[in-house]
């Protein structure tokens, strides 16, 4: 599937086929909780992953907790110690901090 990912209210998901059991599934992608849906038409998969972000938000609502947010901006990387140091002194030598550097790199 190339077009596989889709977005509703900033929540996304990618889609995938189970061809055992022939159905469609998706999960609510970079939140902490577990919200899953299916569908056997494609036609309807899309509706399903409305369905599930929108109880999901009113899940949240109902028990006073604040949904979770996709991705929280902290992530880990392992690198080489060398690396590590390199990349470390760069930043010190530019006035940047170590995430400073990192987010400019990726940028």
């Amino acid at each position: 599937m190339k077009n596989n990912v889709l977005e509703y209210k900033g929540y996304h998901t990618k889609i995938e086929y189970s061809a055992e059991e022939m159905l469609l599934r998706g999960k609510i992608d970079g939140i902490d909780d577990l919200v899953n849906f299916e569908s056997d038409s494609a036609e309807k998969i899309v509706e399903e992953f409305h369905l599930a972000v929108d109880d999901y938000l009113e899940f949240c609502k109902e028990v006073g907790k604040e949904p979770d947010k996709e991705y929280s901006g902290t992530f880990n990387v392992r690198i080489k110690p060398e690396l590590h140091r390199k990349l470390s002194l760069l930043a010190s030598k530019n006035g940047d901090t170590l995430n400073a550097t990192v987010a400019k790199v990726i940028k």
